[in-house]
């Protein structure tokens, strides 16, 4: 499979994607825990179905000592014990900030106040930003059909 453009071969794609390049440096140096931002970013490209992301993302979880039992249960993570209610919190507003066509009213105030009794505002801001962001370069890949299963952890970093 190949991908319909090479994003740095076009003098607008390559500077776009210092820009999003630099963008996704700032959300990993953010405060908010690394297991998290994976599991955040994981599950967006889950429900995305964006096979290049999955693939990073995976690979840098595991790469940085998360279990396969975890990462497996991203996905039904509702049903899993494995996560902390923090998790859970980040998880679910993932979910509704990536499904916001799903329901007329976005982001639900409890899912909201659930996230924010396990994160301040800075982690907040994080945590919205990589949604967001996960949500913009799911799309991006997918479109061009960016082709998965050859990252290499830390390719990008």
């Amino acid at each position: 499979m190949d991908a319909r453009l090479n994003y740095l071969a076009s003098p607008t794609g390559a500077k776009a994607a210092k820009y999003v390049m630099s963008a996704g440096k700032a959300l990993k140096e953010a405060p908010l825990p690394a297991e998290t931002q994976e599991l955040v970013a994981l599950r967006v490209s889950q429900i995305n179905g964006c096979a290049v992301c999955i693939d990073m993302h995976t690979k840098e979880a595991a790469f940085a000592g998360e279990t396969a039992l975890r990462l497996n249960l991203v996905a039904a993570w509702r049903e899993a014990t494995v996560f902390t209610e923090a998790e859970r919190a980040a998880l679910e507003l993932a979910e509704e900030g990536t499904r916001v066509a799903d329901a007329a009213t976005g982001v639900s105030d409890d899912v909201w106040a659930r996230a924010a009794e396990h994160y301040d505002e800075e982690q907040l801001t994080a945590l919205v930003t990589m949604i967001s962001f996960m949500n913009m370069v799911n799309r991006m890949n997918i479109i061009t059909q960016q082709p998965a299963g050859d990252y290499v952890p830390g390719q990008f970093h």
